[in-house]
């Protein structure tokens, strides 16, 4: 099942990356799941100050809006992490009642978890899955550039025609 908040949250990618995530997220990835689950993307792009709002839980901002202890929640200070150039997102499995980071659930019973089915087809595309760090619900797509090569050409304003982002 496509989800709408999902197909939304791909326009805000950046626009190199826009039509290829489309076309994964409706040809193979809606696919891969049972009727009954579907693939949200969490996250797409963040500004740099809300990466640095993600970065502050569990560090300055200790507790949530109704006094619950918050833990840490990213290791990435804003312009630190391909969110904030449009090039990463995060996903969660959503069944219908509840939504899943379970990186071992098979939803669809096909023996293989339904969060190892998407990191397999992001990969195909030369996507990077950030379970590698401890990051299962990140993917994202770096061109060959770091992180600080993509805050040097933000911050010397290196972008496409029109927009905000980053010329890569």
């Amino acid at each position: 099942m496509k989800d709408s908040i999902t197909l939304t949250r791909i326009q805000l990618l950046h626009p190199v990356i826009r039509e290829e995530v489309m076309d994964i997220y409706v040809n193979e990835i809606v696919p891969a799941l049972s009727s009954s689950t579907y693939c949200r993307f969490a996250y797409t792009l963040r500004t740099f100050q809300e990466q640095d709002e993600l970065y502050a839980m569990g560090r300055t901002k200790m507790y949530d809006q109704n006094g619950k202890r918050q833990g840490v929640v990213t290791q990435a200070k804003g312009g630190q992490s391909l969110h904030c150039y449009g090039l990463a997102l995060d996903i969660v499995l959503i069944d219908g009642r509840s939504a899943y980071w379970d990186i071992y659930r098979d939803f669809d019973d096909a023996s293989i978890p339904d969060w190892v089915e998407i990191a397999r087809i992001f990969e195909s595309h030369d996507w990077e899955w950030g379970n590698s760090w401890g990051d299962s619900p990140h993917f994202q797509r770096t061109f060959g550039l770091s992180w600080e090569e993509l805050l040097e050409r933000y911050n010397q304003k290196l972008f496409l025609p029109g927009t905000t982002y980053v010329n890569i």
